[in-house]
């Protein structure tokens, strides 16, 4: 997939999250502590988060246990609310469709609306740590921006194409109380949740009452 050709005042709106990334990602990791995923059906996953208002220490630790727990789980992205955290929080390590790396966060995220001729779908297979060894095919665009605050309170802009555009989505979608099965046919959910009970997850995950 081609980049899209913009202007230097276009591409300062948005964050660098491609470089340091091994840095950046194993200096969260290594402060951080893994923390069991939530798993459809716990009411935390199902109902919008909180809003981030305090830019502390105490959600710098989140960030950093976020960080740990993603790795621990082998994903490419997590929302707070996967570790029952109640509030606008996610962090990414994703790799983009022309296999150039992204590692971030984003409190409080938004996707922006696209103009018609930037809403190209791609129908491909998506899974989520909440609803392990399940995969189902699902259309997103391929292009998408979300925009919200780091964990210091600072205005802030990401953007994506390809895996990295549905992650983003994913992921903002998930602090919003929807999971990507929630966007599938009946059936289709039907058979992602047959595929989770069959299975069994390579991570810790948190049992549901």
């Amino acid at each position: 997939m081609a980049q899209q050709e913009t202007d230097q005042s276009v591409n300062d709106e948005f964050i660098v999250d491609t470089e340091d990334c091994e840095a950046r990602e194993t200096a969260h990791r290594e402060r951080g502590t893994s923390r069991p995923i939530t798993v459809v059906g716990n009411p935390v996953l199902h109902k919008e988060c909180k809003d981030v208002t305090e830019f502390d220490d105490e959600l710098a630790r989140l960030v950093d246990d976020m960080f740990a727990s993603q790795r621990t789980a082998e994903g490419v992205g997590l929302a707070a609310n996967q570790i029952g955290v109640d509030l606008k929080v996610f962090v990414y390590d994703c790799m983009d469709d022309e296999g150039v790396r992204h590692v971030g966060h984003v409190c409080n995220p938004v996707l922006d609306e696209l103009p018609a001729e930037r809403r190209i779908l791609d129908d491909s297979n998506e899974g989520c740590l909440s609803v392990p060894t399940a995969y189902a095919s699902l259309a997103r665009p391929d292009y998408a921006v979300v925009r919200g605050q780091d964990m210091k309170g600072n205005p802030i802009a990401v953007q994506g194409t390809g895996y990295f555009a549905r992650c983003l989505q994913h992921e903002t979608d998930h602090l919003y109380g929807y999971l990507y099965i929630d966007r599938l046919s009946k059936r289709d959910r039907k058979d992602a949740l047959r595929q989770m009970a069959e299975g069994t997850p390579r991570y810790a995950v948190v049992a549901n009452d």
